[in-house]
């Protein structure tokens, strides 16, 4: 339709110019005159500017249509996805907060961080697709069906109307033109003429006011178009790049806590202790350690005397020998010798035993609650003493007890447990 009705508009544009020779050659004197048959250079000009213009915002408004199409598509495939990640993120809560694995709680944590991530991520999306929603496509939506595009279309067609319709009236003027000359004498043809005249010019200057008209309401729509969409262009673009960039952080995040727990699962080989060929040194039992007997034992003719201290386990140890002390993650440790060749003898859960000192490491601070693990064993004692004897010393621990039942969550000192349980 748009290629015939150029045609149609070039073939009327043709004709015009050929009446206008016509007349030029034959009107000469009498009533007629170039300037009052056909219309004038600047009135073409304005006629192929709105041609332009009619085409560019029509092409425009197809453009910001496919921009809300493929925007509102993208928002119900987001939103499917958002629903998919949301009931994942469930399931790996749920794994997580059920802690069904019986060696360890490695997979559990990486369950729950990447829960946690999974939540953010659906959550950014989710602010994505709002985003899009209200700034992208209801914008361009409501310029596709706006008033002013309407408006400035429906005097576009007005014009094209009347300028259809002072074509014909400025054939009818040469027609009559073409009668006045035959019959020259004839006063009804001279006045017939003289009113097809004067329509035409009134005709040609409506056309030209509506013409004008038309042209600056379509080039003002022309202009909100490539503005208004452009800027929507890049409120799309910056919000998916702020979009992704969120991303990016959340799973940089997320690999940093995951690949942790994959060091925790793999964990360190059994430390090879040079001139270790049989079993550790038996340890010294908790009596002599805390009355200072044979402190700083020899091993294998080496030793580094580092005082008590606590220690958290990374890895889990399982004793080989009766000499020997199992370890789980996350227990503490109370150490009390560690010898050049790498084992360490300590205290865990009443227990005493040599271990690989390379799967604890030190704890400066430690919760109250976690130390209450370390001094159950000498809590019993305590109390047997401070009855039977009366043993001032022997009140530190239940001190220590008592100030870690009135504050569980509060960190306290390694330093300070380790001197009340030597004192214990």
């Amino acid at each position: 339709m748009e290629a015939i009705r150029k045609q149609a508009s070039k073939l009327r544009e043709q004709v015009a110019r050929q009446q206008q020779a016509v007349m030029r050659q034959f009107g000469g004197g009498g009533y007629g005159g170039s300037d009052t048959v056909i219309t004038d250079e600047e009135e073409l000009h304005r006629h192929q500017k709105l041609e332009k213009l009619y085409i560019s915002t029509r092409s425009a408004k197809h453009f910001q249509r496919d921009i809300v199409r493929g925007v509102e598509g993208s928002i119900v495939t987001g939103s499917k996805q958002v629903e998919i990640g949301t009931k994942l993120c469930e399931d790996s809560r749920r794994y997580g907060s059920g802690n069904t694995c019986t060696s360890g709680n490695t997979l559990t944590r990486a369950s729950l961080s990447f829960a946690n991530a999974r939540d953010q991520m659906e959550k950014e999306r989710g602010t994505l697709l709002k985003a899009l929603g209200t700034q992208v496509a209801e914008p361009l939506r409501a310029m596709v069906t706006g008033a002013p595009l309407v408006d400035a279309r429906h005097l576009a067609q007005r014009y094209e109307r009347m300028r259809q319709e002072t074509e014909s009236q400025t054939i009818e003027v040469s027609k009559r033109q073409a009668k006045v000359r035959e019959n020259p004498g004839n006063p009804e043809l001279v006045m017939k003429l003289e009113y097809a005249e004067a329509k035409l010019q009134d005709l040609k200057s409506n056309m030209t006011v509506l013409g004008k008209e038309a042209a600056s309401a379509m080039a003002a729509v022309e202009d909100q178009q490539q503005n208004q969409t452009l800027q929507r262009l890049i409120t799309l673009v910056e919000a998916e790049r702020i979009y992704h960039q969120r991303i990016l952080e959340i799973i940089e995040r997320l690999e940093g806590e995951m690949r942790v727990e994959q060091q925790r699962i793999e964990g360190p080989q059994t430390p090879q202790v040079d001139n270790i060929t049989s079993s550790p040194p038996p340890p010294n039992s908790y009596e002599e350690a805390s009355n200072g007997v044979n402190a700083s034992h020899m091993h294998n003719g080496t030793s580094d005397a580092m005082g008590y201290f606590l220690g958290e386990v990374l890895f889990p140890y399982q004793s080989d020998s009766e000499f020997e002390l199992s370890l789980s993650v996350g227990d503490y440790v109370v150490i009390r010798e560690v010898t050049s060749s790498g084992w360490a003898e300590g205290e865990c859960k009443g227990k005493a035993g040599w271990f690989p000192f390379d799967y604890i490491e030190r704890r400066d601070r430690v919760l109250a609650a976690k130390v209450i693990e370390l001094i159950v064993p000498f809590i019993v004692s305590s109390l047997q003493s401070v009855r039977d004897n009366c043993d001032p010393n022997r009140t530190s621990s239940l001190s220590l007890t008592a100030s870690i039942i009135s504050f569980p969550n509060a960190p306290l000192k390694s330093s300070l447990v380790v001197e009340k349980l030597r004192r214990a």
